[in-house]
């Protein structure tokens, strides 16, 4: 994406510097931020492309600076870690963040998960000639052209993954996907083995469509193998 703008959020310098150079070069628009607090006092609903965080900041950590973002923008979150932060990677799905980077990272590691949440952010499937462009079932409207979701008659918001993986279950109705399908589908060829991916934004998605998120009747899951969505 050309010109994609950018907020770094970390409080080591050299990191922060470190990402801003090397987007920079590449045509991005980079601004950074030391903290949570001074990112949030950016962040507005259209302000960046993408927002890269670091987890563990003083003053207002990662986890809770990607929930007070997704209060107000569905802007894509790449979160950065630490080995050993797997619980806290978990939460930060949980609570909206699209991707991670593990650190240390290289530069080309950086560079293909960039592009890789801001192809998925600005992806339009093109229309065929013929091809379903609606789908409605269980109370879920879904259209492709609009962008728009509706459960039950009221207006839904979907993050760009959240509404293809919608999209993927909801066009193969009955259809029991993997967790390695749905992973590549929706995310990309180039993603393999994070398959927990999938399952959080399951739960992300139940919890906006369900009656009760806790006994769904709509994302079905098939044990150790994947999910389907009811043909019903």
């Amino acid at each position: 994406m050309p010109e994609a703008r950018v907020l770094v959020v970390d409080d080591e310098k050299p990191l922060r510097d470190f990402i801003r150079r090397n987007l920079e070069v590449r045509g991005y628009h980079v601004q950074t931020a030391g903290n949570g607090l001074e990112a949030l006092a950016q962040i507005g609903p259209e302000d960046f492309d993408l927002i890269i965080l670091d987890l563990m900041m003083p003053h207002m950590d990662g986890l809770e600076t990607a929930r007070r973002v997704r209060e107000k923008s569905i802007v894509p979150i790449i979160v950065l870690t630490a080995l050993g932060e797997e619980a806290d990677k978990i939460r930060a799905f949980d609570l909206g963040a699209d991707d991670y980077l593990t650190k240390p990272f290289g530069v080309e590691e950086l560079l293909a998960r960039v592009r890789a949440v801001l192809r998925r952010a600005t992806w339009r499937e093109p229309a065929r000639d013929g091809e379903q462009r609606a789908f409605q079932r269980g109370g879920v409207n879904l259209d492709l052209d609009l962008r728009l979701v509706t459960v039950r008659g009221k207006e839904v918001e979907l993050t760009p993954i959240e509404f293809e993986l919608l999209h993927v279950l909801m066009r193969n109705p009955g259809i029991v996907l993997s967790h390695r399908d749905l992973l590549q589908r929706v995310w990309g060829q180039e993603y393999r083995d994070e398959v927990e991916y999938v399952r959080v934004y399951i739960g992300r998605l139940r919890r906006k469509l369900e009656r009760d998120p806790t006994k769904p009747e709509l994302l079905l899951t098939e044990r150790g193998v994947g999910y389907r969505f009811t043909r019903n």
